[in-house]
């Protein structure tokens, strides 16, 4: 219940702001319109700090995954020191190309799909060796053995 509440406040000092951005919007004299913009108040209201919820105690000790195992899993995270910078397998099955969501199983049981809107071929292979590697930012490549194209991919499973 305090949690809606701390919502409906804060939206309602969102809507406020946004009453004061459109009026300065329809200001035609830039100076003008820039002076306006700067009266706007910062939102400065303090919310209530939400009680705390204690978690639950864990039922058991959950087995710490191999390093590859868990690689590309969570893009949103830092990577982790132990993580690869990349991992090798092998496809299962026949491969002729890929475009936009095309999804590929690997040897070691992942899936991994194409996540930009990229097309490519390759001659007819069955079970090309595969690389995926991370670059500086951590975005994720799908080099395959037999093109020099890399789809940027996102893991699936």
């Amino acid at each position: 219940m305090k949690a809606l509440l701390v919502l409906l406040a804060v939206s309602g000092s969102a809507l406020a702001n946004d009453a004061d951005l459109l009026r300065c919007r329809a200001i035609p004299d830039i100076s003008s319109r820039v002076a306006c913009y700067d009266a706007i108040p910062v939102a400065a209201t303090p919310v209530a700090p939400v009680a705390a919820v204690a978690a639950p105690a864990p039922a058991a000790v959950k087995p710490v995954a191999a390093p590859a195992a868990t690689f590309g899993l969570n893009a949103t995270q830092m990577r982790k020191a132990d993580e690869p910078n990349f991992i090798e397998s092998t496809l299962i099955g026949h491969i002729d190309g890929w475009s936009a969501g095309t999804q590929f199983r690997l040897a070691n049981g992942q899936i991994w799909r194409v996540a930009d809107d990229s097309t490519g071929s390759i001659n007819e292979v069955d079970n090309p060796k595969v690389k995926i590697t991370r670059n500086a930012l951590g975005t994720l490549f799908l080099e395959i053995e037999g093109t020099t194209q890399a789809p940027r991919v996102r893991r699936v499973q």
